[in-house]
């Protein structure tokens, strides 16, 4: 399998990898923070979801446009004031499913030569889609990580209190 195919396959299954992390949590596990400036599951869920909406404009900036400048986001200001806490775990989930989903449609039959076309990160700097497909994939992977980090951490706490 070449290094793209595995690319996109890893980025195809960022949704499904969120969906099993986030099976069976509930209530207060779902707002749960290990520690201070942590995120709970709801949040990194969310998080997930808007840095795939994101992902929406910036794929195709890429593939569309010569040498697009792609605008960085603040997102501790989009989680402080999207209502991240409130926000219905599901239609998170479900958001991030079906733009994942629009992503990996659009990218999975590109020519090869268009993952090298280039666009400018207002943070990264000078950035190609190749690049770009890297980060998402390991970003739905890293922040699935920290999600199961989260559930162990709360659950550790849970049973700590059920032994006292």
């Amino acid at each position: 399998m070449s290094e793209l195919a595995e690319l996109l396959e890893r980025f195809r299954r960022g949704a499904e990898l969120l969906a099993v992390a986030t099976t069976g949590a509930a209530g207060p596990e779902l707002d749960f923070k290990p520690g201070e400036n942590k995120w709970s599951v709801r949040q990194i869920a969310c998080h997930l979801a808007d840095a795939e909406a994101v992902g929406v404009m910036r794929f195709r900036q890429l593939i569309a446009e010569d040498n697009p400048t792609m605008a960085a986001w603040n997102q501790e200001a989009w989680a402080a004031n999207l209502d991240y806490s409130k926000r219905k775990i599901s239609q998170v989930i479900e958001t991030f499913r079906m733009l994942r989903f629009a992503n990996y449609e659009l990218l999975k039959d590109q020519p090869v030569q268009v993952f090298e076309r280039r666009g400018t990160h207002a943070v990264r700097g000078p950035m190609t889609l190749l690049q770009m497909l890297r980060m998402y994939a390991e970003h739905a992977e890293n922040h699935v990580k920290q999600i199961q980090g989260v559930r162990a951490v709360f659950k550790e706490q849970k049973a700590r209190q059920a032994a006292r």
